[in-house]
């Protein structure tokens, strides 16, 4: 499974999958404990797949840090922890990605990359290559 299914929801901890849509939203599972909740179309949800990281030079996305952290870390989980103190965490980002822009991702994002990032390692979802679906896409 891509990250084309791995869902954020605001106001919820944690990451969740999509199981299936309903007419009113969606029904989703968490990855933290396999609970099923049902999200509206009015909450705030982001597909990890869509989201990207501000670099110097461009947006680069989410999939590729992924892949740079599984590189860094010889897929395990991180040397540092998402509750690290803020200079911990930029320190770690800095040697993944050194070209990030500083002034536009925040501490608080870096935590929930690393925190992501752990989570989808230990669920064994680590799979960040590019399916074809983002192949084809990225192709038109």
């Amino acid at each position: 499974m891509g990250l084309q299914k791995i869902l954020s929801v605001a106001g919820k901890p944690g990451l969740y999958k999509l199981i299936t849509q309903t007419r009113s939203g969606f029904v989703a599972e968490s990855l933290l404990d396999g609970k099923k909740i049902s999200v509206g179309l009015r909450s705030n949800v982001s597909v990890l797949s869509e989201i990207a990281i501000y670099t110097l030079d461009e947006e680069l996305p989410l999939r590729e840090v992924f892949l740079k952290i599984q590189v860094k870390e010889k897929g395990g989980k991180t040397t540092v922890s998402h509750k690290d103190a803020k200079i911990k965490l930029e320190e770690y980002f800095f040697e993944v990605l050194p070209n990030y822009d500083e002034d536009r991702v925040y501490a608080s994002d870096i935590k929930k990359i690393v925190q992501w990032y752990n989570m989808l390692t230990e669920k064994g979802l680590a799979d960040f290559s590019e399916t074809k679906e983002e192949v084809t896409s990225e192709e038109e």
